[in-house]
């Protein structure tokens, strides 16, 4: 099914431009929908299983992270060398099989396992759709393209806590796991045979060379770049954040605010749905407009947009009644969203054509080792700790602590990234 050579080096339609856009998109919401569908079922499985958080926040970020984040770099490297649109219709179909798979668990250790599949199977859609989305649009387009295609996240985060709320309050958690599962197999064949592979470096007429380099060349020459590594860190720890409230936010609604999963589903699911979209898409909308009169501007606006969402962050977990927790949850939502769909395309604007999968894949890693795979367990482990001390209401103050601690880490970040991302994009073709 993978082809070793890319499409015909001809023009794509800015129709077919944009539907590929959209179907990576769409891709991005499946994704989501099938990571994040296990948030609204933890308490289930909590009850059914009898376990505690540590144990589910390893289940929920650890046991999907791990192959997910181990696999990325090699998918990647493949990535650069064949069709990324056939890669990414396989990857569609493994992961979707596997979630399908995670209703027939009989016990933990099968659910983990089949989360695992989950993402080895995730690993190979990120970075080949970010090379692609950099072929079809040119750098003053790229960071509302990736804006547009980072609305899959919110959207799938959406409909797996309004399906998945509904479904195990109503019927169970496993069937959650068949419904959302089994049409991405649909998806897969959709990809693969109405989505168009753009000719490399087309979007900026830049010639690709044809050599890809090691990814020790990869890592070298994004590493020799400061705005990289800030900005990689600053993603980090508000991935680390951003995974932290959304597998938890359910748990401390349910023991702090005595909310059912089904009205969780539906509360919290059009916030990040449209407020989070909104967030996603206005973070590389105004990244661009900023960006048009130095790039440096742009970071410094994520900063301070990141800086507010841990005030607003505050305000949410100290909330005593459901209306003033979701009422107050709107703005951190946007804010804490503006940071990623900036950090994908500059990365992608940093580095030369044959590197782009690769570099997508290295700052995923690093987002994905410091949010996915560290950010559950450790909230999980502080909300443990606390609850000697705060009983049902240790999620609430791990989650305070959480977000008041390390926002503001993460503005520093993207505050230093700006102070030489301009002189580093100068030198982003000096590989091809």
């Amino acid at each position: 099914m993978l082809s070793a050579t890319d499409s015909a080096t001809t023009v794509i339609s800015c129709g077919a431009r944009r539907y590929a856009l959209a179907m990576l998109a769409v891709v991005y919401m499946f994704n989501f929908i099938d990571r994040q569908i296990l948030a609204i079922l933890l308490p289930s499985i909590r009850t059914e299983f009898q376990v505690g958080d540590t144990v589910l926040g390893l289940l929920a970020g650890t046991a999907f992270a791990l192959f997910y984040v181990v696999l990325g770099v090699p998918v990647a490297r493949l990535a650069d060398r064949v069709n990324r649109r056939n890669l990414i219709a396989v990857a569609v179909a493994i992961w979707s099989g596997m979630t399908a798979l995670s209703g027939l668990a009989a016990n933990l250790w099968q659910l983990a396992l089949a989360r695992i599949g989950v993402g080895i199977g995730e690993a190979g859609c990120s970075p080949p759709a970010h090379a692609m989305i950099a072929d079809l649009y040119p750098p003053q387009q790229r960071s509302a393209a990736m804006g547009v295609y980072t609305l899959g996240i919110s959207a799938g985060v959406m409909l797996a806590y309004m399906a998945g709320g509904w479904v195990v309050q109503n019927i169970g958690w496993r069937e959650a796991f068949f419904i959302v599962g089994l049409p991405g197999l649909l998806l897969a064949a959709l990809v693969r045979f109405t989505v168009r592979e753009p000719t490399r470096g087309a979007a900026e007429q830049r010639h690709d060379s044809g050599d890809q380099p090691t990814l020790r060349d990869v890592a070298s020459f994004l590493l020799a770049r400061e705005s990289f590594t800030f900005m990689a860190l600053g993603a980090g720890v508000s991935s680390f954040v951003g995974y932290a409230i959304i597998f938890n936010m359910p748990s401390f609604m349910v023991r702090s605010l005595g909310v059912g999963e089904a009205e969780i589903g539906f509360s919290l699911g059009p916030i990040y749905g449209i407020a989070g979209g909104l967030g996603f898409f206005l973070g590389g909308f105004l990244a661009d407009r900023i960006g048009a009169h130095g790039h440096r501007k742009a970071l410094s606006f994520i900063a301070a947009a990141t800086a507010i969402s841990a005030i607003c962050y505050a305000t949410v977990f100290l909330s005593m009644t459901l209306a003033w927790c979701l009422a107050l949850f709107v703005l951190p939502t946007i804010f804490s969203n503006f940071y990623l769909a900036p950090v994908l395309s500059q990365t992608q604007s940093l580095v030369s054509l044959r590197m782009r999968a690769v570099a997508s894949s290295l700052v995923l890693l690093i987002i994905n080792v410091i949010g996915l795979l560290i950010g559950p367990p450790v909230t999980g482990m502080v909300s443990d700790l606390l609850r000697a001390s705060q009983g049902e209401e240790s999620m609430r103050y791990a989650l305070l602590v959480v977000s008041v601690v390390l926002l503001p880490v993460a503005a520093f970040c993207y505050w230093r990234a700006g102070r030489t991302i301009d002189a580093d994009l100068q030198n982003a073709n000096e590989r091809d």
